[in-house]
């Protein structure tokens, strides 16, 4: 998560200008029909959000959103090219158009929003930023940490979080850097440091990477709001509504109980707003530029918002974490969409 930037530099001006020029020669999405398939910018590895295996296949909870938009725009949830970016790479490569969408562990921020000529899409997964700490260190809250080393990724929100909660509370702390969040990991592991910062969601997946996953504890503190979502280039708005509400079709799918695995079935269903969700009836998709069973393809072909959580990152993948903030609203979270209408 690139910490906020005061101010464009030249280059990234450059680059914003020829992704707008792009824009405006061609739209993002006459450009990815052209192709044939999405350009699709991930994490380089990070385990339940996006992580190749052995074989190059690409899996988790960002992959399977651009899988998502990739079925809606295209009718095939497999015409997605991922391309893996760090942190420091990742604004550029979508200001350049080598990527049609960034959907990768990125903290919504004004700076971001206002400067970088770029939209956030909306938010895919609500985090906050925390502390792994050895068990054997023998500490319990954050604020025994005065005085320690902590592995942290260079390019982040999260340098910048850890110096104002560090100042705040009157302690110190010695920075040890690293470019990458496999690098932090490493770190930590080998000892570099006591502590290791980073959003929790992004802890509980680099946990799984340790030597010895059960010596290390995440501890209770949050100490920020990490809004992630996808983005794409300002400019372009039909590409910004249908990233949008590719989104908020996956998260109204969870509320109003359509699955992959029924869609097919409540296609026939006798309420109005799931026959609206699935392009039945209601809206259509040539608003957008798109066919009219889209939304109909992203459910049916890659599921919705709990389907996507539940296998990649929640209780039936390895990191386990509960949905918390990430329940919908109705069931004691923060996740809403606004409907389809």
């Amino acid at each position: 998560m690139l910490k906020a930037l005061v101010k464009l530099t030249l280059p990234a001006l450059l680059l914003t200008s020829a992704g707008l020029q792009a824009n405006q020669a061609g739209s993002t999405l006459e450009t990815v029909k052209e192709k044939g398939f999405l350009s699709c910018g991930v994490n380089t590895g990070l385990p339940g959000f996006s992580s190749p295996d052995d074989k190059g296949k690409w899996s988790g909870m960002d992959v399977d959103f651009c899988r998502g938009l990739a079925a809606g725009v295209l009718g095939d949830a497999n015409k997605v090219k991922y391309i893996p970016l760090t942190a420091k790479e990742r604004f550029t490569a979508l200001q350049s158009g080598e990527i049609d969408v960034l959907s990768r562990n990125t903290t919504w921020t004004l700076t971001r929003d206002a400067s970088l000529g770029l939209n956030f899409a909306g938010v895919s997964y609500y985090d906050g930023q925390g502390f792994m700490v050895s068990k054997d260190l023998g500490v319990t809250s954050a604020k025994q940490l005065d005085g320690a080393a902590v592995c942290i990724q260079s390019g982040t929100t999260s340098e910048l979080n850890l110096a104002d909660y560090f100042r705040t509370n009157g302690m110190k702390y010695q920075p040890v850097v690293f470019d990458t969040s496999d690098g932090t990991a490493k770190g930590f592991d080998s000892g570099r440091c006591d502590v290791l910062t980073s959003d929790q969601s992004q802890l509980y997946a680099l946990r799984l990477r340790l030597s010895n996953p059960g010596k290390a504890v995440v501890l209770p503190e949050v100490i920020s709001k990490e809004p992630l979502g996808p983005l794409v280039r300002q400019g372009d708005d039909q590409w910004f509504n249908i990233v949008k509400w590719s989104l908020s079709v996956m998260i109204n799918a969870e509320e109003l109980g359509v699955t992959s695995a029924n869609a097919d079935k409540m296609r026939s269903s006798a309420n109005p707003s799931i026959k609206r969700l699935l392009g039945v009836d209601g809206p259509k998709g040539k608003g957008m530029g798109l066919n009219d069973d889209w939304s109909y393809q992203v459910i049916k072909q890659v599921g919705n918002y709990s389907e996507v959580f539940e296998t990649n990152v929640g209780e039936g993948s390895p990191l386990k974490i509960e949905r918390g903030l990430n329940a919908l609203w109705s069931q004691g979270g923060i996740l809403y969409a606004p409907p389809v209408r």
